[in-house]
């Protein structure tokens, strides 16, 4: 049923498929549907400059409208994409990295490299050379959910 109304419409199908597909985008938060919708019209325009003339069937113009379904996304990716921007606060929701160059004391001692220290109300775990506890630290680095702390001389 779908065949025969793509062989009966022609290039009517793609187009109307594009528009459809593009007023699905307006109502639909995101910015993907517009890629295929633009593949559609495409593959409209396409097959009413091309396809009476070359004799084309449903088939080629399903092939190029897949083929341009993977192609405009690629595309569109690579130029409206997200780019990197500058931003005012690059630590926000970065709580071990904005910890760096702090100091702060050790609750409990660092044994074989692994120890403890309290910063406001958070406990978080630290690395670093062994140290008792209540050695004051300053905290160098943030690896993987761990505080790295040297002692303060």
């Amino acid at each position: 049923m779908i065949v025969t109304l793509i062989e009966q419409s022609g290039h009517w199908s793609w187009i109307v498929l594009g528009l459809i597909l593009l007023v699905l985008e307006v109502l639909l938060p995101g910015i993907f549907l517009v890629w295929f919708g633009a593949a559609a019209l495409v593959t409209g325009t396409f097959v009413l400059l091309l396809g009476s003339a070359l004799g084309l069937g449903w088939q080629v113009s399903l092939l190029v409208f897949l083929v341009l379904s993977v192609i405009f996304p690629l595309v569109g990716r690579r130029f409206f994409g997200s780019s990197k921007r500058e931003v005012d606060q690059p630590l926000l929701n970065r709580r071990g990295d904005q910890l760096v160059g702090q100091r702060a004391v050790l609750i409990e001692a660092v044994v074989n490299g692994h120890g403890r220290l309290k910063i406001n109300d958070t406990i978080w775990r630290v690395k670093g050379a062994d140290m008792p506890a209540g050695t004051s630290v300053l905290i160098t680095a943030f690896d993987q959910g761990t505080l790295v702390v040297e002692p303060l001389v």
